[in-house]
């Protein structure tokens, strides 16, 4: 853990699992504030953290570095009362007004102007951060502004009011700068129409479960918390808007049943999805939960996440030793956790976990003992049928894992190609105890259809439905296999799949329609690094050729230098539908039992498959067609 931090002592009596208290996220919040701005500018309104830019350039990172490490200084004061023990607010106030007063010219201070989204948007999403910012901070910082300063302040802000955001999370950034200017008397029409516009929005990307999509498709991650429920919830909190608490709350209640499984035993959130270097920010809805009552965990639950993901990262590398600073990547510096987006600056929208700091220091979160975490408390499998998403945890070793049968990265507008494949959302499954393998490497987690040496990958995910039952679960789905060179597709070529979770087993059943002549099918399982204390099965049960082969992955994860992963093959003939059936497993456990010995097909044929489960004759069946459906009897 970084020295820069300056941590208290760990309080074991209250935090039996992190060992953190109030002191140890207030004394992370000052350490990672004051770390970022000794690289900044003279007038302090550009930190200028070392790094490789973002696709923006340099000045809006400098920009980044200033409003996200604002915002984390702000959850720090406002939670405090005032309480300012570095002077923070001070440096805030001064950047503010030199950032402010010739915005858009190239010289040492000058903040970029807010336009459209295509025409290097980022600043866009900063003014968000700025406007909230000022909004906690109000009686400490805004109001003691000169008022052309304030002036210019608004008039700053309001580009983000008058420009088109990137059609998803981003109309959310006009709605969060029209609540601080109508905070401070300074509303309109253009602002009352900011804020119904974002809501408008918000509301048609609802799907259910406490899921919003993110934008028009169907990119559900974790952009749910720290985005999507976070800003119109604390704006709403912040305004004291019972009517819109009364329909954003309930909806994060149900969110975080589902988001509270996906924290694993260690503390980890489950790596899946975009934006994955924002890391400790995957904790913000839990945090927002507990400051605004609306969330199903008890406060000592609450404090263990909260705490766990925060003590996950600041114990595994992603605090730099040299300069503390939050570095670009998972753990510690990790290249392919980053988008082009992602510059130097970009890990520190992980201050939106620090929200949890306006929650009074008196309040049950901070003052009851911790309690366990859901992954800790024996197996579980929750379906959550809105998103196409599965849960499974296990208890003996705190892995909690997320079967993808409906999260994709594919615009409504874009097809069916290669270029729209990404490995953080094309995978079958992720974990917290894993991540995928990169593009240029053998794809743990997947399906594949090989075709003239071509193998094809999954990018459009179509949702066929998921349930659950007592210590079980299932989800399903579909996708058309896209090629990343020759043709793209395959005419009439559809696989289907479908993923049953009980205890730490995976059954994997898939069915192709229309395989071409001479065609492989390839499955893949868990990709593990050899020093590990994890194992990864797979074992073919229908179907495959013997094996599986294991392949190597020497570009790694997020989580090891090296890894190896299980495949299995099949050379299937063409000749009507071919069902595929594979039991998979991740554990942590030592020495597991081989799944050759945990289950065998009773039945199978172009539509239904029957599986018999050894260790206590359980029988599950899953029916293709017409329509998906799955049993499961004791």
């Amino acid at each position: 853990m970084s020295e820069h931090l300056h941590l208290p002592p760990g309080d074991r009596e209250s935090s039996p699992y992190t060992g953190f208290t109030r002191a140890h996220w207030e004394a992370a919040a000052d350490g990672l504030v004051r770390a970022a701005w000794r690289w900044a500018t003279p007038g302090g309104a550009l930190l200028d953290l070392p790094g490789r830019p973002s696709r923006s350039g340099v000045r809006s990172d400098g920009l980044e570095g200033y409003a996200r490490t604002f915002l984390a200084a702000a959850f720090r004061v406002a939670g405090a009362g005032g309480e300012d023990p570095y002077g923070l607010l001070g440096r805030y106030a001064d950047g503010l007004a030199a950032g402010t007063r010739t915005p858009g010219r190239e010289d040492a201070e000058s903040w970029p102007l807010i336009l459209d989204h295509h025409v290097r948007g980022q600043p866009m999403v900063e003014s968000a951060s700025v406007a909230l910012g000022l909004r906690l901070t109000r009686p400490w910082l805004w109001d003691r502004l000169d008022g052309g300063v304030q002036d210019r302040a608004e008039e700053w802000l309001r580009g983000a009011l008058r420009h088109t955001p990137a059609p998803n999370n981003w109309y959310l950034f006009p709605l969060t700068v029209a609540g601080f200017l109508q905070s401070v008397g300074r509303g309109d029409t253009e602002t009352a129409r900011a804020v119904e516009r974002g809501l408008e929005l918000l509301e048609s990307w609802y799907r259910g479960d406490g899921w919003y999509a993110d934008g028009d498709g169907r990119a559900f991650d974790h952009y749910n918390g720290w985005a999507l429920h976070l800003y119109p919830l604390l704006h709403a909190h912040l305004a004291g808007d019972k009517a819109m608490l009364d329909v954003y709350g309930p909806r994060l209640r149900e969110h975080l049943e589902g988001l509270a499984l996906l924290f694993g035993g260690d503390g980890a959130p489950v790596h899946f999805g975009r934006s994955l270097t924002y890391r400790f920010a995957a904790g913000a809805g839990v945090g927002l939960g507990a400051l605004t009552g609306h969330t199903p965990l008890a406060p000592g639950v609450s404090r263990r996440l909260l705490s766990g993901c925060l003590r996950y990262f600041l114990d595994r590398g992603a605090v730099d030793a040299r300069d503390g600073l939050l570095t670009p990547g998972w753990h510690g510096p990790h290249e392919a956790t980053l988008q082009s987006y992602s510059g130097p600056a970009s890990p520190y929208w992980a201050s939106k976990a620090f929200v949890a700091l306006l929650v009074p220091p008196d309040d049950p979160l901070w003052t009851v003992r911790e309690e366990a975490a859901p992954a800790e408390r024996g197996d579980r499998v929750l379906a959550l049928p809105a998103p196409g998403l599965l849960v499974q945890t296990t208890g003996g070793d705190g892995i909690a894992r997320l079967h993808n049968h409906g999260s994709d990265a594919v615009p409504p507008f874009a097809g069916d190609t290669a270029d729209a494949h990404d490995v953080l959302y094309g995978r079958l499954a992720y974990s917290t105890r894993t991540g995928p393998t990169s593009a240029a490497n053998a794809p743990d987690n997947h399906l594949s259809v090989e075709v003239g040496g071509v193998s094809s990958v999954r990018c459009r995910i179509h949702p066929l439905g998921a349930g659950h039952g007592d210590g079980w679960g299932w989800a399903a789905s579909w996708h058309r296999p896209v090629f990343p060179a020759g043709s793209p597709m395959v005419p009439g070529l559809r696989a289907e799949s479908v993923t049953v979770a009980r205890g730490r087993y995976e059954l994997r059943l898939h069915r192709l329609l229309g395989l071409p002549h001479g065609s492989r099918i390839r499955l893949s399982g868990w990709a593990t690094g050899p020093d590990e204390p994890l194992a990864s099965q797979l074992h073919g049960l229908h179907g495959w050729q013997p094996g599986p082969d294991r392949l190597r992955a020497p570009q790694g994860t997020a989580f090891t230098r090296w890894a190896l992963l299980p495949r299995l093959t099949a050379a299937p003939s063409p000749a009507g539908p071919t069902v595929l059936v594979a039991l998979a497993s991740l554990t942590g456990t030592a020495a597991p039992t081989p799944l050759a010995a945990t289950a065998t097909v009773e039945h199978t044929d172009a539509d239904t498959v029957a599986v018999r489960w050894t260790a206590d004759g359980a029988l599950t069946r899953v029916t293709f067609a017409p329509g998906v459906s799955v049993t499961h009897t004791p």
